[in-house]
């Protein structure tokens, strides 16, 4: 086997998950593997370097993953985006439409301070419709969103243009064009 070098070099596609007709883009492998997902993670973090972040929101569920370690290496706090239902404590909620329904995501309603800078991170970007419902609970708690940063972007979904429409800087590190 050849050696890893790029990051799509690390992820894994399969084929008619978790619906026919739909490749998914797996990070599960870059996750596993230490150089890929260090890398991952500098490659992250490289468009803010010398930024001063408070905190990172990481998106359910695998931005929870990577907000930790962006988190860790940025020496801020971490913010979990969670689905309904699944924090202790007051909330505030965020509904937002996915391809068949609704979704409703939330944070505790003191886990931003008004004033503070955040990177939000997640794995993939394709409708950009939870990073936009993190985004409103964010702005709603008066953090003030430096960037968006993502592993995988599907831009044939339009979430970039979506989150670029709020005035977002976007960073993703993969394009996979084409469903």
């Amino acid at each position: 086997m050849p050696p890893r070098r790029e990051i799509k070099d690390y992820i894994r596609t399969i084929v008619d998950f978790p619906h026919e007709g739909i490749m998914f883009r797996d990070v599960t492998t870059l996750f596993v593997d230490p150089r890929g997902f260090r890398m991952a993670i500098d490659q992250l973090l490289l468009p803010y370097a010398g930024v001063r972040f408070d905190k990172v929101v990481g998106l359910e569920a695998r931005g929870f993953i990577l907000g930790g370690a962006v988190a860790h290496q940025l020496s801020a706090g971490f913010v979990p985006v969670r689905k309904k239902g699944k924090l202790p404590g007051a909330v505030i909620s965020e509904e937002y439409q996915l391809e068949y329904g609704e979704a409703v995501v939330e944070v505790h309603d003191d886990a931003i301070e008004a004033g503070e800078k955040i990177l939000i991170v997640d794995d993939l970007l394709a409708t950009g419709g939870t990073a936009e419902a993190g985004i409103k609970l964010v702005e709603r708690l008066g953090g003030e969103i430096i960037g968006c940063a993502f592993i995988v972007d599907l831009p044939d979904l339009g979430g970039r243009k979506r989150l670029e429409a709020l005035g977002m800087d976007v960073h993703t590190l993969v394009e996979y064009v084409g469903l």
